[in-house]
């Protein structure tokens, strides 16, 4: 994993993000971010925000490799009961709007379409999705 704090991004530069829905030992989703050459990873148990009034609890994983955007897993892993499945939950480009040393701000342009978040760091590799309006 780079920093845990990704390197900051300038405001107004775009890249690409992806969301996985994962089926592995359990359920989640997984956030991922173009940026310094890799993706930027966090897991979420509950999935993405649908309503700013729920935050999400984002664990920093670890980084990806950039073919990992497009990759849709269906495949079996010894040790674990039954296939992983993944697949992509949503797609597209993502804009920085701002940043500091604890907050990320990006708008997701994806074929859900645009929704803002923040990405707030609350220490070690916890951050919290929050959905803004």
């Amino acid at each position: 994993m780079s920093e845990l704090t990704p390197v900051e991004p300038e405001p107004g530069s775009t890249a690409r993000f992806v969301v996985h829905e994962h089926y592995a030992t359990n359920h989640h989703f997984d956030l991922r971010l173009e940026g310094a050459g890799v993706l930027w990873s966090w897991a979420l148990a509950k999935g993405m925000p649908t309503d700013p009034a729920q935050n999400r609890l984002a664990i920093r994983v670890d980084d990806h490799d950039l073919d990992h955007i497009d990759v849709i897993d269906d495949t079996a892993v010894d040790g674990v009961d039954g296939p992983i499945r993944k697949s992509i939950w949503d797609t597209g480009t993502f804009t920085v709007v701002r940043t500091s040393t604890s907050k990320v701000v990006v708008d997701l342009d994806g074929r859900r379409g645009t929704q803002r978040f923040a990405h707030i760091h609350t220490g070690d590799a916890n951050w919290i999705l929050h959905l803004m309006n």
